[in-house]
């Protein structure tokens, strides 16, 4: 990397790996550091009644100083915690070489690098529990300087709380914000009890292929991709269901996946392109008993998790408590629109939907049009656990029938602070109503619907085979954190969401300075004093100013390159100046 890509800091830090090579001191050692204590535990166990003072190998990273002479502090992060640690020049250095303190501790030791510490655990003065150095060793020295988040009286000042900044550089915004790193280990505790409930359930955790011939499962748009060496296209997964059933098919009992999904649409503050799921599928089983499952299964991940069954969501209390209110869809429409949609045919809920003045357009069938009525004016008002139940067969292409309600099928979506949380189902196992029901989509697809399914073959051939009857039940695993968590942006859960390419400044090549009649070596200092492109620097009014910038960044930055006249710097400027396109002449009056 250029010099002159680095800012003073990096450069600096730079100077002092180089000064530790010199002295000797590997700044990236490879031998392990063993490790016995962590910050969190050694102050909660420490007690001032202890005959001798315990002896403790901590390692992590300095995170501030204070220098005082032959005596400083410094604060350690490791990854339960922080703990300060006292540095004495003479206990570290006991012989006249006191080379280690004076030098690497306080000059070439940096914010930011990681160090390992022995030495004994004490109380300090003023009652601070702290860690007495009787041996420091430099385990990796950081060469970009951390944001450095100051706080007093309660006040925090030059906080890393750029949105974009802390999504697009978790591990800085892992370092210096409190709270962070607890949201993604409540997202493990989740995972973790949501996979105890299945196991102990006797439920078995399988994989199935997230790059399929057939993008099947769900209606959405899929990534495409293409597989060399079949010479076929390929589709990132939508969802694991036809899979899953498949092994139902196969005898087993109960089947569940925890993994990745992907579709191709929009993303905002609830949605990401790629996101986790967790699909379950158990035989003899219908949508009922799945209900009174998903709630004592939400129970148990909410206390786990918060020890409590309640969470504070936007100043809301949702209670996780079972068991929840059960609406059907079509009630839910009615209690919030006052429009009764039962038994309407498509042209009549298309009237409804430009009664409510809803911007709707051809593609959309009647199972899209309802789904529209209920995202607009019910899905945000269902604040508290609620299985909204009983949607029609057009809006469930892989759902059984209802029993006693022609018309419907026995499928609910559950809806927690006004977002859709799960879906599930009396799984459809006619085979001959299936490949009907996909038939449909395929007519959808053909009015322009690209989130139709397509038809799976292989999954009615299985099928055709015979499946038990089955529910199955598909969570999002993002949105349960964000709701267990009390976060509103999916993008605060998730550890690197998908982000927008990120925004660099054009830049010409060397080349194109070169044949201007600049030196090679003059173009990196002219693009560090700002004229990044031949067109900027053709812009330039006053040639002078840029000669004097680059004697300063020549001495500034050590270079000692040949200083050149300003009559030669007054030639680049005008070289690249006649490679502007000419303004266009002024109209005559």
């Amino acid at each position: 990397m250029n010099i002159l890509e680095l800012s003073e800091q990096e450069i600096v830090r730079r100077n002092s790996l180089n000064r530790l090579r010199e002295m000797g001191i590997d700044a990236y050692p490879a031998e392990e550091f063993v490790v016995d204590a962590w910050s969190e535990e050694v102050k909660a166990n420490f007690s001032d009644d202890e005959a001798e003072p315990r002896q403790v190998r901590m390692a992590g990273r300095v995170m501030s100083r204070r220098i005082m002479g032959k005596a400083s502090f410094m604060e350690l992060q490791d990854s339960k915690g922080r703990i300060q640690v006292y540095v004495n020049r003479d206990e570290l250095c006991p012989d006249e070489d006191k080379t280690l303190y004076n030098e690497v501790f306080k000059k070439l030791l940096d914010i930011g690098d990681f160090v390992g510490v022995t030495g004994f655990v004490f109380r300090t003065q003023t009652g601070e529990i702290s860690i007495h150095a009787k041996s420091l060793k430099l385990l990796s020295k950081s060469l970009k300087p951390l944001p450095i988040v100051k706080q007093k009286d309660g006040v925090t000042y030059d906080a890393f709380d750029d949105p974009e900044l802390r999504y697009r550089q978790r591990y800085v915004d892992l370092i210096v914000n409190d709270g962070v790193k607890d949201t993604f280990l409540k997202r493990a505790t989740i995972v973790k009890t949501l996979r105890s409930v299945l196991d102990e359930a006797g439920y078995t955790e399988v994989e199935t292929p997230t790059l399929q011939a057939i993008a099947g499962g769900a209606s959405a748009r899929p990534f495409i991709t293409h597989f060399n060496a079949l010479n076929i296209p390929m589709y990132m997964r939508i969802a694991t269901e036809l899979y899953l059933k498949r092994l139902i098919v196969g005898g087993f009992e109960g089947v569940y996946e925890i993994g990745k999904n992907f579709r191709n649409e929009g993303m905002d503050r609830n949605h990401n392109p790629e996101f986790t799921c967790m699909e379950l599928y158990v035989q003899y089983k219908d949508y009922n008993w799945m209900m009174c499952f998903t709630e004592q299964l939400l129970e148990k991940i909410c206390v786990a998790v918060n020890g409590t069954t309640d969470v504070t969501i936007d100043g809301k209390t949702v209670s996780f408590k079972a068991p929840y209110r059960r609406l059907p869809i079509l009630d839910a429409i009615k209690e919030k629109t006052g429009y009764d949609l039962n038994g309407m045919s498509e042209d009549e809920i298309r009237e409804v939907c430009k009664k409510l003045e809803m911007e709707i357009d051809d593609t959309m069938g009647k199972g899209k049009l309802i789904d529209e009525i209920f995202g607009e004016f019910c899905e945000g008002t269902f604040i508290q656990p609620t299985f909204i139940t009983d949607y029609p067969v057009e809006m469930s292409p892989l759902t059984k029938m209802h029993r006693s309600k022609p018309g419907l099928t026995e499928r609910f979506e559950l809806m927690v602070n006004g977002k859709e949380l799960a879906n599930a189902y009396s799984e459809l196992n006619d085979p001959i109503d299936q490949e009907e029901r996909f038939m449909e989509q395929m007519r959808l697809a053909d009015k322009g619907d690209d989130e139709a399914m397509i038809i799976d073959q292989d999954f009615l051939r299985a099928l055709q085979y015979g499946m038990p009857p089955t529910s199955g039940i598909g969570i999002g695993i993002d949105r349960l954190v964000m709701l267990m968590t009390a976060h509103s942006y999916i993008q605060d859960v998730l550890l690197f969401p998908q982000m927008r390419p990120e925004k660099v400044a054009k830049r010409d090549k060397e080349e194109a300075y070169v044949a201007l009649g600049v030196p090679a070596e003059w173009v990196a200092p002219i693009q560090k004093a700002g004229f990044l492109t031949v067109e900027a620097l053709g812009k330039l009014d006053r040639p002078g100013k840029l000669f004097q910038d680059l004697l300063d960044i020549n001495k500034k930055y050590k270079l000692g390159l040949k200083v050149p006249v300003v009559d030669e710097v007054k030639a680049w400027v005008e070289a690249a100046a006649a490679t502007l396109p000419a303004e266009p002449a002024e109209p005559a009056e």
